[in-house]
């Protein structure tokens, strides 16, 4: 099956999202677009221009979870800590049934939070020193104890690597050797292609019909919980 958008249900859950009410993003641009806007700016080709999932992704559940959630994210955005804790609810109920996988890729946004790259960097190093596992677990701790906003000490990067149990001496060299910079450039490469001004900002794939879905913003728990049992209720 070819991809493609699928407007009708894009329309839907952009409907379902916006009558919810409130929903908080960090943008690199002053002005906010219309919600009309926002489905122009990220529905658009967007099955061409996402890369592809793959081995050097970030992938909490299973890669054969019928709806992916592809989050482009920035640790020092105070709406990302939001939905990071939004997606770990999700996750609690959705992923152990194989239903929904969460993609982390990272968007940190310099002209905002200039310290965001560096931490995107060390959570690089500790996927690479502990594998997907403490990616995933020192990424969660970092949203924990960051007060966002550019104002976390970064002391606390290695801190965080101790506490996951990483070598700190490892970790520090990792950080400093500018090894994973690439990747994470990589990823902001992406989620420009893409048209993406802001985060968080999410993709939602639907597997099953390769249809593609866009979430700007860190809506509640409800919302997104509504807009993932739209899709799977096709």
């Amino acid at each position: 099956m070819s991809e493609k958008i699928s407007l009708p249900l894009s329309i839907i859950i952009a409907g379902l999202l916006i009558a919810g009410g409130i929903y908080w993003n960090g943008k690199i641009t002053k002005e906010n677009p219309t919600p009309t806007q926002r489905q122009q700016l990220t529905s658009e080709n967007i099955a061409e221009t996402i890369r592809p999932i793959d081995v050097n992704d970030h992938i909490l559940g299973s890669s054969d979870a019928r709806i992916l959630v592809v989050e482009y994210s920035d640790t020092e955005c105070p709406f990302c800590k939001i939905f990071h804790n939004t997606m770990l609810t999700i996750m609690q109920e959705y992923g152990k049934e194989e239903k929904v996988a969460w993609v982390y890729r990272h968007f940190p946004i310099a002209e905002l939070h200039s310290k965001s790259f560096n931490e995107a960097v060390a959570q690089e190093c500790a996927g690479n020193l502990g594998g997907n596992s403490k990616f995933w677990e020192y990424t969660n701790k970092l949203y924990e104890v960051t007060p966002s906003n550019n104002d976390l000490d970064p002391a606390e990067l290695t801190k965080i690597a101790t506490e996951v149990g990483l070598s700190s001496t490892a970790f520090n060299v990792c950080l400093e050797s500018g090894e994973f910079d690439p990747k994470v450039n990589f990823d902001i490469q992406n989620a420009q292609e893409i048209g993406i001004t802001g985060t968080p900002h999410s993709i939602i794939i639907d597997t099953k019909t390769n249809e593609y879905h866009t979430i700007e913003g860190a809506y509640p728990y409800i919302q997104i919980k509504t807009a993932i049992d739209l899709i799977l209720s096709q």
